[in-house]
């Protein structure tokens, strides 16, 4: 996760997932991975400085403060 040009979030990773099934008569693999990217740009008013990520379970949060008027 990384802040470019003042305000733009970008958040990229790769995921790698293996998955394996048998019994007595046949045997399978299957696997999916790849590169994923998501850019947002945050609103004028977002404290770029105190951007806070976390990840919990395969779920990953991120929380943007944003300036009180």
């Amino acid at each position: 996760m990384e802040i470019e040009d003042d305000r733009v979030l970008q958040i990229s990773g790769e995921r790698n997932v293996e998955k394996k099934d048998k019994n007595d008569t046949w045997h399978h693999v299957e696997r999916s991975s790849g590169k994923f990217m998501r850019r947002f740009t945050l609103q004028e008013n977002a404290k770029v400085n105190e951007v806070k990520a976390s990840m919990e379970n395969g779920v990953h949060t991120v929380t943007v403060s944003k300036e009180r008027n």
